[in-house]
């Protein structure tokens, strides 16, 4: 099965909202096993959209239209497919009598321009909206799909869940099954050499995919089961960790914060930081996971060099000596914070982020990360590419990633 995304919108095309329904929707058939070509993006015009429901249908069966299915003149999409499909629209009164009772618990008015949102073409399968005052619907004639659901995330993505997912998995009869291996500290360049025999495979597929500061490893196969698919990606996958070893820190949807809590947690050991550069990153990267207080145990942002003496106890001759960037007033940092809190682990992180700031022995960039334990205290200097955010990003990343290889 071939398909398109025909996103309606003159909002959309000109740039005033992101199509996140796109992104979301070939990630969805991707998984579903089905082929996805092109996506179009069209103006609140019937004629426009007529002519691109034409082409969508010339090179694929199936077409995922969203958005214009509000009350107002200028929502088409359900009028323009059920016209291509010569389909009349005819008016459901159960569904008007649950659009009305919508209205009714939302308080708020209900206009006669509403009434069309409870029209649907002859023959259509409905998509209930539990979200909104807009149900979807999907057509099907002479082997062609339209479904059509309604522009709003909140309303299109739970309906694609509840109902259309169902609905193409019967018609595809295989779904596209993936594990994600999460690689860090190996670049894309030297990782796709190392695994080039791997990537040449067609059944399962390994693909690379650069993030900041990390590789994702993406194994897949074509099945009828899960059980079947996995069978043909778990070996491909020890390979990969065989070749890869300890720069694998996760699998499928982790991250590395999240691994690093979950490694904290079975030791049972608490981790502090202090951060100059990134501000407080590392502590939000962190607390983002619901159950991070039963590690996370103190952040200092320790920006300027007073906070850094009077906060984690850098001493005020290693930053005249050596300056704020620097491995010794790293180290102190994490030592500093580690006994300030009284954990187990603490991570430190001081550098130049630019875009100004920086000097011919100091560029922008440098960054130095320091981890201390009660035993011993590492520290590792990086020049990171990049504008401010990504060096910041990095240097998060990096950061718990060097918390990692202390705790495993």
């Amino acid at each position: 099965m071939k398909a398109e995304i025909l996103a309606v919108g003159t909002e959309i095309l000109l740039g005033q909202i992101l199509n996140t329904n796109a992104q979301y929707l070939a990630k969805q058939l991707a998984e579903l096993g089905i082929t996805l070509h092109y996506q179009t993006v069209v103006g609140d015009n019937p004629q426009r959209l007529t002519k691109a429901l034409d082409t969508a249908f010339s090179r694929a069966n199936l077409v995922i239209m969203t958005g214009g299915l509000g009350p107002t003149q200028d929502d088409l999409t359900k009028e323009t497919a059920a016209a291509y499909f010569n389909a009349p629209m005819v008016l459901h009164e159960d569904i008007l009598a649950e659009i009305k009772a919508y209205f009714r618990r939302m308080d708020r008015p209900f206009t006669d321009n509403n009434i069309k949102q409870a029209a649907f073409p002859e023959g259509s399968l409905i998509i209930p909206n539990h979200n909104g005052t807009a149900p979807g619907c999907i057509m099907e004639k002479d082997e062609k799909i339209a479904v059509v659901l309604p522009g709003p995330p909140r309303e299109n993505i739970p309906m694609f869940e509840d109902t259309v997912k169902a609905y193409l998995r019967e018609k595809s009869g295989i779904q596209i099954f993936s594990r994600t291996v999460h690689i860090f500290g190996i670049g894309e360049a030297t990782l796709e050499q190392m695994l080039l025999d791997l990537t040449e495979s067609t059944d399962p597929t390994v693909a690379t995919y650069a993030k900041d500061g990390e590789v994702e490893v993406r194994v897949s196969s074509a099945a009828q089961t899960e059980k079947q698919a996995q069978e043909k990606i778990e070996p491909v996958v020890d390979i990969i960790r065989a070749r890869a070893g300890n720069a694998i820190y996760g699998y499928d949807d982790t991250s590395v914060a999240e691994t690093v809590l979950e490694a904290l947690k079975s030791r049972g050991w608490k981790l502090a930081a202090a951060e100059s550069c990134t501000g407080g990153m590392i502590a939000s990267a962190l607390v983002d996971i619901s159950g991070s207080s039963e590690v996370f145990e103190a952040g200092f942002v320790t920006y300027a060099n007073r906070a850094k003496m009077n906060m984690v106890g850098v001493k005020p001759q290693t930053l005249e000596q050596f300056g704020a960037v620097s491995t010794q007033t790293a180290q102190e940092m994490a030592e500093g914070a580690r006994k300030t809190a009284d954990v187990d682990i603490a991570v430190s992180v001081t550098g130049v982020a630019g875009p100004g700031g920086g000097t011919p022995e100091k560029p922008v960039g440098l960054v130095y990360i320091a981890v201390a334990t009660k035993e011993k205290t590492v520290c590792r200097e990086f020049h990171f590419p990049g504008n401010r955010l990504k060096i910041r990003t990095l240097t998060m990343k990096n950061a718990l990633k060097m918390v990692l290889d202390q705790v495993k």
